[in-house]
C-alpha cells in the first residue's frame, strides 16, 4: 500500500533520541479525517498517554473542517484513543516507566484510506546532545558540498 505522509513532528528528532518506533491508527469523530486530508494537523507538543490499558493521543490539534457541518465540530485539541493491540499497549506501559522514557507522535499519515500515526519511544536529549547533533549536520553538509564540487 501507498503511504502519504499528511504532518511529521520535526520538533521531536531535535528534542528526543528516537530508540523505536511503532505504528497506531487513531479512532476519529465527524469530519476530522477530511480535515486531515487538507493537512491541517500539527503534531508539536503532544504526547502519548498510556494508563488504565489504553493509549491515548493528547495534544494533538486538527483543524476543524471548513466546509462541515457548523453542529459536527469537534474540539480541535481533543483526546483520541489509539488503536494498538492489548500485549503492544502492555509492552509499551513497561518501556515508559522506564527512566526518561517518553512515547511521541513522529508522523501521522494515510496508508491506503486508513489514518495511522508512527510513534516513538523516546528519550530526552540534553542541550549538549542538541549542539553535538547539530554540529554533526553541518559537517555533514560540508562535506557533501566540497565532494560535489569535486565532482565537476
Amino acid at each position: 500500500m501507498e503511504k502519504r505522509t499528511i504532518a511529521k513532528n520535526r520538533k521531536a528528532y531535535h528534542d528526543y533520541f528516537v530508540e523505536e518506533k511503532y505504528e497506531a491508527g487513531i479512532a476519529l469523530i465527524g469530519t476530522e479525517v477530511k480535515a486531515i486530508r487538507e493537512k491541517s494537523v500539527n503534531l508539536k507538543d503532544s504526547y502519548i498517554s498510556c494508563k488504565t490499558g489504553e493509549a491515548m493521543l493528547i495534544g494533538m490539534h486538527i483543524s476543524p473542517f471548513e466546509k462541515g457541518v457548523s453542529f459536527e465540530k469537534q474540539d480541535p485539541l481533543r483526546t483520541r484513543k489509539l488503536l494498538l493491540h492489548k500485549r503492544e499497549i502492555n509492552k509499551l506501559i513497561g518501556l515508559t516507566q522506564q527512566e526518561g522514557y517518553s512515547l511521541i507522535p513522529l508522523e501521522i499519515y494515510f496508508l491506503g484510506s486508513k489514518v495511522k500515526l508512527e510513534l516513538g519511544l523516546c528519550r530526552g536529549k540534553k542541550n549538549y546532545d542538541k549542539r553535538h547533533t547539530t554540529a554533526e549536520r553541518d559537517a555533514k553538509r560540508r562535506m557533501d558540498r566540497v565532494i560535489k564540487e569535486r565532482m565537476k
